[in-house]
C-alpha cells in the first residue's frame, strides 16, 4: 500500500479550505512520469473491499475523484480523528466515480434492473449504506494525467505506454485476485472491456463480466444511444449472473 509513503505529504495538507491542482499535483504526491503521461497518488483506492458482489471498473481516476478523495481524506482525519481503517473506505465511498458520472452510472444501472437483482430501492445504495456490496476500481490504479489532462485510454494507448501497461496486466489483476471470484465486474466503456477480455483469455481474472455497457462521463456524448442499443442484452446478461450468483 503507497499509502504510507505518502502520508506525511498528506498531513501537510490544509483542511481549511478546497484543494486546487496546485496543492495536490506536486511532486509530493507524484509517482511516476513517461513522456507526456504523469501518475500521481491518490488516497482512494488503496482500499479493497473483499466482500464485494459487483466491481465497477473504469480506466483511471480523474482530477475531480482525486480531488473529493484528497479532501475527504484529509477532513476524516485532521478534523474528525478517525483511524485509517474507518478513514481509506470512506474516501473510497465519497470519491469512487464522484460527480455527475456517478448519477449516469446509477440511472443506468437502475434501468438494467441491477438493483432489482440485488434487492434494492436503487442501485445509488451501493454508494452508501450498501457499500458493502460494491467494490469500484480502475485498470490504472491511481490517477493519470496526459499533458495535464485527464488520461482517456486513447493517447497513447494502454499497450503503448510500459508505466500504463504494468498497471493494467500485473498491478489490476492481482487486486481483482483478491475479491470473489463469482463476483460480477462492470466495465465502464469499451476500452475497460477490451482488456477483460484479454485478462480473461489469459486467465488472470476468474470473475465474469458485463458486456456492451457505455462509459457513464458526460463526455461521453453518446451513451445515451449505445445504452439503448445494448440495454436488452446488459439485462439478460445480468439475469443470467443473479441467477448463478
Amino acid at each position: 500500500m503507497l499509502l504510507n509513503v505518502f502520508l506525511p505529504a498528506l498531513k501537510q495538507l490544509p483542511a481549511n479550505r478546497s484543494l486546487s491542482k496546485k496543492d495536490i499535483l506536486t511532486s509530493s504526491f507524484h509517482i511516476a512520469s513517461e513522456k507526456d503521461l504523469t501518475m500521481y497518488y491518490s488516497p482512494h483506492n488503496d482500499y479493497i473491499n473483499r466482500k464485494a458482489i459487483i466491481i465497477l471498473v473504469g480506466i483511471t481516476p480523474g482530477w475531480s475523484q482525486m480531488k473529493t478523495a484528497f479532501e475527504t481524506f484529509i477532513a476524516a482525519t485532521k478534523e474528525k480523528n478517525e483511524s485509517l481503517a474507518e478513514t481509506l473506505p470512506l474516501t473510497k465511498q465519497k470519491a469512487s466515480f464522484a460527480g455527475t458520472m456517478r448519477e449516469n452510472l446509477i440511472n443506468m444501472l437502475d434501468e438494467s434492473g441491477l438493483h432489482s437483482m440485488l434487492g434494492l430501492a436503487s442501485t445509488a445504495a451501493l454508494f452508501h449504506e450498501k457499500r458493502q456490496l460494491l467494490h469500484t476500481t480502475s485498470l490504472i490504479k491511481y490517477p493519470v494525467f496526459y499533458k495535464e489532462k485527464n488520461y482517456t485510454g486513447h493517447q497513447p494507448s494502454l499497450k503503448g505506454s510500459k508505466l500504463l501497461s504494468h498497471y493494467v496486466y500485473s498491478i489490476f489483476p492481482d487486486e481483482l485476485q483478491e475479491v470473489s471470484p463469482s463476483s460480477l465486474i462492470i466495465p465502464l466503456g469499451k476500452k475497460v472491456e477490451e482488456i477483460l477480455y484479454e485478462l480473461a483469455l489469459a486467465k488472470k481474472i476468474k470473475q465474469p463480466f458485463l458486456t456492451g455497457f457505455p462509459h457513464p462521463s458526460g463526455a461521453n456524448g453518446h451513451r445515451l444511444k449505445q445504452f439503448a442499443a445494448e440495454k436488452q442484452a446488459i439485462k439478460k446478461q445480468l439475469s443470467e449472473w443473479s441467477h448463478f450468483h
